[in-house]
């Protein structure tokens, strides 16, 4: 039996380093040269493949941000510097140089990378308290949204922080996720296994997804994340189902990624969800402790992450945020080789390293395959592959 650590490592050896399945396509090597110059850091796929996301950093606790308190102050003042760190965090989301992590033990709590603070978020007490928070997700104007299931409500946070309004009741419905989608607020309520779509001014349900087919294939089981992508396609991760499922942004079924199992492209404990502006899908597995990478339709193009305490491991993730907006706070741990388009943040539930930063993008003056060119040469070998096999069985007859 392969230990999970091995099968992470296959899964990192996918089409974005032409070595998917390797059984499959034992023997076939890449027609991409090897990187020119050898890169500092965690890199995923790992050499000599070439690199599309790097491992940056981590935050669990003020010491990974605040400035610390020499000796000579403590000799002064006597006091000893006070740690405080995250708990059990699962959602994450970045907005003008904050990150917002949603500790479900605790509230939500911000890494201020401008002022290089740490602290709870503004609105968050009082009326805006929050008990359980879940998850999180950003509007373009820097409204938060965010889902507490046990307050059982959809808390909202202007962009200064400060809370402004809180839609649904525990009576209605118990909310684990959420998103913004143009006027629409999209809300995984976890009762009745559906998406609920609220006016995101009001907050008044105006449709529901998940169960308008009459067909169970197309119904959604258990619903875990959901994110959209530029084109207003809505994917769900779906634990009942061990699949993301694909609806158009009015609930009208569109197909799935994934099946049951433990090989690339599959799932078994899928949770949180990201696009990025090519319409790749990133989808966590708790239980193989990775990010996998798909194209819009699902086809598998890469893994990053594996079980571990090591920089770049995770550990039961959680959610995963794709940014553009904010890469300039993190340049000083980029690979001066290594060309940064956007970052990429996990949580881990538990370990060492709780919200894990990565770059995405490739190495200089390297020319890359288009994600298309890389999927016709993955057929076209497997085409071959399969020829050869078919003539080996013929000569055997």
């Amino acid at each position: 039996m392969f230990s999970r650590k091995f099968l992470n490592y296959v899964r990192s050896l996918v089409i974005w380093g032409l070595m998917v399945f390797p059984v499959l396509l034992a023997g076939c090597a890449s027609t991409q040269e090897a990187p020119p110059v050898q890169l500092q850091g965690v890199f995923y796929p790992p050499p000599p493949e070439l690199p599309r996301i790097q491992y940056l950093r981590s935050f669990t606790s003020n010491k990974d941000i605040e400035t610390s308190v020499s000796k000579f102050d403590k000799f002064v003042t006597g006091q000893e510097e006070k740690i405080r760190r995250l708990d059990k965090p699962y959602g994450v989301g970045i907005y003008n140089g904050k990150i917002y992590v949603c500790d479900t033990n605790l509230t939500v709590m911000v890494f201020d990378l401008e002022n290089r603070k740490f602290h709870m978020l503004e609105g968050a007490k009082g009326l805006g308290k929050s008990i359980q928070p879940l998850n999180i997700t950003i509007d373009d104007d820097g409204t938060k949204y965010v889902a507490d299931p046990v307050r059982g409500q959809v808390l909202v946070y202007d962009s200064k922080d400060f809370f402004v309004n809180a839609f649904g009741s525990q009576v209605e419905w118990t909310p684990i996720d959420v998103d913004v989608y143009k006027d629409g607020l999209y809300v995984i309520d976890r009762n009745s296994a559906e998406v609920w779509v609220l006016d995101k001014e009001s907050g008044e349900l105006v449709d529901k997804i998940g169960k308008k087919s009459e067909k169970i294939t197309e119904r959604l089981f258990k619903p875990t994340n959901l994110i959209f992508n530029s084109d207003g396609n809505l994917y769900i991760s779906d634990a009942g189902r061990f699949q993301i499922v694909r609806y158009d942004r009015d609930g009208h079924f569109l197909g799935t990624i994934g099946i049951l199992g433990t090989s690339p492209g599959r799932f078994s404990r899928p949770k949180g969800l990201a696009t990025d502006r090519e319409g790749r899908v990133y989808a966590v597995d708790a239980a193989f402790d990775n990010v996998q990478i798909f194209t819009p339709e699902g086809r598998l193009l890469m893994s990053f992450g594996e079980a571990g305490n090591s920089a770049g491991d995770l550990n039961l993730p959680a959610k995963v945020v794709v940014d553009y907006d904010n890469i300039q706070y993190f340049s000083e741990y980029i690979d001066p080789n290594f060309e940064a388009e956007a970052i990429i943040l996990v949580t881990s539930q538990f370990g060492p390293r709780l919200v894990n930063v990565y770059a995405l993008g490739r190495q200089k003056g390297v020319d890359y395959m288009t994600d298309e060119e890389l999927l016709q040469q993955l057929d076209e070998r497997k085409k071959e592959l399969e020829e050869k096999e078919e003539k080996e069985r013929e000569e055997l007859k």
